[in-house]
């Protein structure tokens, strides 16, 4: 019987990234995302293509009801889930500096970035724990996709950086929590991925990686993040729960 993965926003950007690797990995697919399945039909198609079954759920994370029937769901079509990566994020709606930022933007990215994917896991877990306890073989894991934004400070979008950084001690949290039943928390710190959340800044980091911003002088690409993603889910780093991978090209490497 075939591992299932849920990813959340798994049907673009680094969500798709991810989705892809683990399809060639041999996972059958829960994707989430709040496009109509439509939308997404053309990643689903590719998905499918690789050989995994595919339910896709549209479902905002930061909605409780919704993460409830994306689980749900799950369970029905499935009945089993090995891998939760929880990638889904949001950026502000407008970049405002932080002395001028609302609270109503501040709710909306913590609520879609860090709210929703710590209840998602506390959801998820519970049922992680569950399959452990009927099967002492099953093997799973959860990753938690955060950004080279959860230690560097940006004045521009800082209930983006903030959100980032909770994901980060979220990670340790979980790891610690769920050492018990042998399930390893990890944490993905990407850092300038070309996806169309970047795509208004591309001339901006075109030329700081052009100039060194980071020591591999490229963008990095989802499928960078999706390796990554791929080795922990197939267990390669199973004795490193709560550690910090990141695919940053070099970008926070110190250097003089």
């Amino acid at each position: 019987m075939k591992r299932v993965a849920l990813i959340t926003g798994g049907a673009r950007g680094i969500g798709f990234g991810i989705a892809q690797c683990l399809a060639d990995e041999g996972f059958d697919l829960t994707v989430c995302g709040v496009r109509k399945q439509d939308a997404a039909e053309q990643s689903l198609a590719e998905l499918r293509r690789r050989g995994a079954e595919v339910l896709y759920v549209r479902a905002d994370v930061g909605d409780a009801d919704a993460r409830r029937r994306l689980v749900d769901m799950t369970k029905e079509k499935f009945d089993r889930l090995h891998v939760l990566v929880n990638n889904a994020g949001v950026a502000p709606k407008t970049r405002a500096d932080i002395l001028e930022a609302t609270e109503a933007s501040f709710e909306h990215v913590m609520r879609t970035n860090l709210q929703g994917p710590y209840f998602l896991t506390q959801a998820s877990a519970n049922w992680m724990i569950e399959q452990k306890r009927s099967d002492p073989d099953w093997q799973g894991c959860i990753v938690n996709i955060s950004s080279v934004s959860a230690t560097a400070a940006s004045v521009q979008r800082g209930e983006y950086c903030i959100s980032k950084a909770g994901i980060g001690m979220a990670t340790r949290l979980w790891a610690a929590r769920l050492g018990e039943f042998d399930i390893p928390v990890f944490e993905v710190r990407p850092g300038i991925i070309q996806t169309d959340m970047t795509a208004g800044v591309q001339e901006k980091y075109d030329k700081l990686l052009a100039e060194g911003l980071a020591i591999q002088r490229r963008w990095g690409t989802p499928e960078d993040v999706g390796k990554a993603v791929a080795a922990l889910a197939r267990g390669d780093l199973a004795y490193s729960t709560g550690q910090i991978i990141m695919v940053d090209g070099g970008m926070t490497t110190p250097r003089l």
